[in-house]
């Protein structure tokens, strides 16, 4: 089985992009390309940004999803005044050839972190929590929370262990993907191991942190976690197609997920796998018009009061040139947003303030290339092609 600890559902740490290479993991597929969306708004002519640089895109895409084995990629690029880039290319099931397309839902894995510390951030302008509260004062038990603080775990500067990176938890997941796990049960595998580092000393890419998050919003708020930000976070946000799933439930229409993170290192379909392990860091469901919305408003706060997200965009490095994370949200090449993996799926949705610009990447695989997620590879060739100077050059994300 090829694991190491590198990988975006058990590792600890973040790893630096490395060179494109091919992969055969996933036999190529049949072409196709749709250059329109369901959606009027997402609807984009063959010459949107120009016939040169339509045609530029998309053949960096399709060489990016050969090379990297993708079976299919979804991208949408929306840049005021200058035009629109919608397409999805490849297969969306590589048994019957079903073409990938701009309607379907997607797992965005990490992209939940978003949601989660969002929702935090309301219940500190609500005045019921602070970001500077120890973890202790709303949840026992955890390893040196009276020194750990909300801002420590929403900045992924904790110290705490992350569970997925337990081999324990690794087996018992992929022995039985169809499993539901409390979140009193995953953190548990994470506090069998000592503290990483002390708070605030380093980052750390950990779900353990998200997950402590969750609980203290349910505490604080009387509701379930999904309740809560479909309450407070997706009705306001206006996104009619963005879930936090009971369980593996996926509404249609979706591709099939492909992924090598199994007992056998072969590849399997991971479509049905129940993400309830990932919880508050990364178990919710949307599209791409949907992250479309998200995008803008996770980067410019119109959710939150101006101080409140003043102190979600202070970023700190992460020891990668360019890249700096803040609370739940990273900063790379001046895009703001975050990139999500789980088995399956990946996707990368973020906002460029200086050209109030979007990118949105879904793919259906998560298997990686050399130590490079697919999904970045699509993102750092449209950018390199549609904003040069400003390059999406994101480590591998966790979880």
């Amino acid at each position: 089985m090829r694991r190491t600890p590198s990988r975006r559902l058990f590792a600890a740490s973040l790893l630096v992009a490395s060179v494109l290479a091919p992969m055969t993991a996933i036999p190529a597929a049949a072409d196709h390309v749709v250059a329109v969306g369901r959606h009027d708004e997402d609807r984009t002519p063959p010459d949107g940004l120009g016939r040169k640089l339509t045609a530029r895109l998309d053949k960096a895409v399709e060489k990016v999803r050969r090379e990297a084995g993708i079976p299919g990629v979804v991208v949408g690029l929306w840049m005021p005044g200058k035009g629109n880039y919608v397409r999805a290319t490849g297969v969306a099931d590589t048994g019957t050839g079903e073409p990938m397309s701009t309607r379907q839902f997607i797992r965005i894995g990490s992209e939940t972190k978003t949601f989660t510390v969002t929702a935090l951030l309301e219940l500190v302008d609500d005045g019921r929590i602070g970001l500077d509260d120890p973890i202790s004062e709303y949840i026992d038990g955890v390893p040196n929370g009276d020194h750990i603080t909300l801002r420590h775990l929403a900045g992924m500067r904790s110290g705490l262990f992350p569970y997925s990176a337990d081999p324990d938890f690794e087996h018992d997941l992929l022995s039985d993907p169809s499993r539901s796990f409390t979140p009193e049960e995953l953190l548990a595998y994470g506090y069998r191991h000592d503290n990483t580092f002390a708070p605030g000393t380093q980052f750390q890419y950990s779900n353990s942190n998200l997950v402590l998050l969750g609980l203290v919003i349910e505490k604080v708020s009387g509701h379930r976690l999904g309740d809560f930000i479909e309450k407070r976070v997706v009705r306001p946000a206006r996104l009619r197609h963005t879930l936090f799933p009971e369980d593996h439930e996926f509404p249609e229409p979706h591709a099939r997920g492909y992924t090598d993170q199994t007992l056998s290192g072969e590849v399997e379909d991971s479509t049905d796998w129940n993400p309830s392990w990932a919880w508050a860091a990364g178990q919710m469901i949307s599209d791409l018009r949907d992250l479309r919305r998200w995008a803008k408003i996770v980067a410019t706060g119109e959710l939150l009061s101006p101080k409140t997200q003043a102190q979600r965009l202070k970023t700190l490095p992460i020891g990668h040139p360019g890249t700096s994370y803040g609370l739940g949200i990273f900063k790379s090449g001046g895009w703001l947003g975050h990139n999500g993996s789980i088995p399956g799926y990946e996707t990368v949705t973020v906002y460029l303030p200086s050209k109030k610009a979007t990118l949105v990447v879904m793919i259906n695989t998560d298997i990686l290339v050399g130590e490079q997620e697919p999904s970045s590879l699509v993102a750092r060739v449209v950018t390199e092609i549609a904003t040069p100077k400003n390059v999406y050059d994101r480590p591998v994300p966790l979880g």
